[in-house]
Order: structure tokens, then sequence, then C-alpha cells
């Protein structure tokens, strides 16, 4: 019994030092990771920075397309409208006769 109480101690303390040693090295790893991370999304970030110019452009073009578009179908629409009118009135104008 004595030799249990001497020898489980050191098995305790061994493992726990191995632990501690692996727990370290993880954590070494996790940092050095973490860094290669942080370099990867800084190149991307400036990548997509570098995009942001081409996108606006894009955005604004497709809004000017959008409106004149607007513009064109507003107008068709009340030509047709007009010529609609005309002959309604047409009709209500022979059948009042």
């Amino acid at each position: 019994m004595e030799f249990l109480d001497a020898l489980l101690p050191v098995v305790l303390y061994s493992l726990g030092i191995v632990l501690i040693i692996v727990l370290i090295v993880l954590g070494l790893k996790l940092i050095e990771t973490v860094n290669k991370v942080n370099v990867l999304l800084d190149d991307t970030q400036e990548k997509l920075d570098s995009l942001n110019g081409f996108f606006n452009v894009l955005d604004t073009v497709g809004d000017k397309m959008a409106a004149m578009t607007s513009t064109i179908v507003s107008t068709i629409i009340n030509f047709f409208s007009g010529i609609v009118q005309k002959r309604k009135n047409k009709k209500e104008e022979e059948s009042n006769e």
C-alpha cells in the first residue's frame, strides 16, 4: 500500500506535465493557424476592395438602365392609352348621334 501511495502521485504528476506540454503545443499551433488565416483574409479583403469601383459602376449602370426602361415603358403605355381613349370617345360620339 505504501508503494501505491508513493507511485500514484508520481504517475499523476507525470501525466499532468505531459498534458500541459500537449496543450502548450496545440496552443502554439492554433496561434500559427490563426495568423495564417488572418493573412489570407487580409489578402482577400484587399482584392475585394480593388473590385468595389467596378461593382459601383455596374450598380450605377443598372440603375440608369432601369430608369430609362421605366421611362420608355411608361411612354409606350401612355401612347397606347391615348389611342384607346380616342377610340372610346369616337364610339361614344357615334352612339350619341
